[in-house]
């Protein structure tokens, strides 16, 4: 729940675009980041040793979907993770090729938005973007695209560096991955020396139920990066890599804020909280709030397609228009949605979010589709002015 300047209570369904984990202002993620404000509040992890920088690479390294040693590199923000990734590597195979997917989204600095491809406002006015890029389809196509265009076609596989993917499509719509189109990519980058990203930012940190999304799906990636719901909405994230990977010199890559005494303590917590029982509640209360959902979509018919996996829910409308006008209506009822794609409201509520408010959230869902079907998208657009509700929110990866 979260109050507005006007004392309004709101149900939040959407944590901040998945960031607020253990929902607003957890007394025990705020009393660590007191305590830790009380001893220190910055000091460069990249020039001198901080005990609770290390501390949290060694907790990041004991969850990653590895096997075997791993390394950590802290940074800010999910979309310095990508960078981070991108240069790793690069320099590690010596090669300039980088594979990314239809519908995907990286961030919005220069090499993340280069990957990024879910709608073409993130490149415009901003070109040319990085070079060595190329798309594949997202989903059960993409594999056999890779094969047989573009290592084909475009760029041979022994120049690829990585192929970088969400194991679940965030911005891009929430879209869930045919079961093998995760292992397909697996098996192509082992065959060819390709290194495998896993942009967990949006997915990561057990929003779906697991850990991370690659674990619905029996996949390890070489590196894998974390963020948002990292830190319960403190500024951090990370790249996770084999440790064999990070065979970069000191000095090739480093932060000044990264690692932040202050949003490690803020992680430390998150993840006691997440591990101590928000990972076990992800997995029920997504469960309760896909069926409810899924039954609202049999009586209403403004719904289309519900997806999700934990609490990363897609619900699909027949336009955008339709969409942004139910995302309205769920504000003006007291409930705060998003929307993602083309024509999707997602729901990616706060980990902690329990069983009557996951019968509220329904209820409120179902009373803003029948509003729209009743008056139409159009009369909601006059609740915003002008601009468009949902797919151009602000957002950063």
């Amino acid at each position: 729940m979260i109050e507005d300047v006007d004392g309004n209570i709101l149900l939040d369904l959407n944590a901040g675009i998945a960031v607020c984990s253990t929902g607003h202002s957890h007394p025990e993620v705020v009393r660590a980041i007191a305590e830790q404000a009380e001893r220190l509040l910055h000091y460069s992890a990249s020039d001198f040793f901080l005990p609770i920088y290390a501390e949290t690479c060694a907790r990041l390294d004991r969850i990653a979907p590895i096997s075997g040693p791993t390394r950590t590199f802290l940074t800010n923000s999910g979309t310095e993770a990508v960078e981070a990734a991108i240069k790793l590597a690069r320099h590690h195979t010596g090669r300039q090729y980088l594979i990314s997917f239809i519908g995907s989204f990286h961030g919005r600095s220069y090499g993340s938005v280069s990957l990024t491809a879910s709608k073409a406002r993130y490149h415009e006015g901003f070109g040319p973007m990085l070079p060595g890029v190329l798309f594949a389809p997202y989903g059960g196509d993409g594999p056999g695209y890779i094969e047989d265009v573009i290592f084909k076609r475009l760029a041979p596989p022994s120049e690829v560096a990585a192929i970088v993917v969400e194991p679940v499509l965030g911005e891009g719509g929430y879209v869930i991955p045919p079961q093998d189109f995760l292992s397909r990519l697996r098996d192509l980058c082992s065959e060819h020396g390709i290194l495998l990203v896993a942009d967990e930012v949006q997915s990561g940190m057990g929003r779906t139920g697991r850990m991370w999304a690659v674990q619905h799906f029996g996949v390890e990636p070489d590196i894998v990066l974390a963020g948002k719901g990292i830190a319960s909405g403190m500024p951090l994230a990370a790249m996770i890599a084999r440790a064999d990977l990070m065979t970069w010199p000191m000095g090739a890559h480093g932060s000044t804020y990264g690692g932040n005494p202050v949003s490690c303590a803020a992680a430390l917590a998150t993840i006691d909280l997440i591990e101590g029982g928000l990972l076990a509640n992800a997995e029920r209360a997504g469960g309760a709030l896909l069926d409810g959902l899924r039954a609202v979509a049999k009586r209403q018919p403004l719904v289309g397609e519900v997806r999700g996996l934990g609490l990363m829910i897609g619900i699909e409308f027949e336009d955008a228009q339709t969409a942004d006008a139910v995302e309205v209506a769920c504000f003006l009822r007291g409930a705060l949605v998003l929307r993602a794609g083309d024509a999707v409201i997602r729901m990616a509520p706060p980990l902690v979010i329990n069983q009557a408010q996951v019968a509220t959230g329904l209820r409120i869902f179902e009373e803003a589709c029948v509003d729209v079907g009743r008056v139409g998208p159009k009369a909601f657009r006059r609740a915003v002015g002008p601009h468009e509700a949902g797919p151009e929110a602000p957002e950063t990866a």
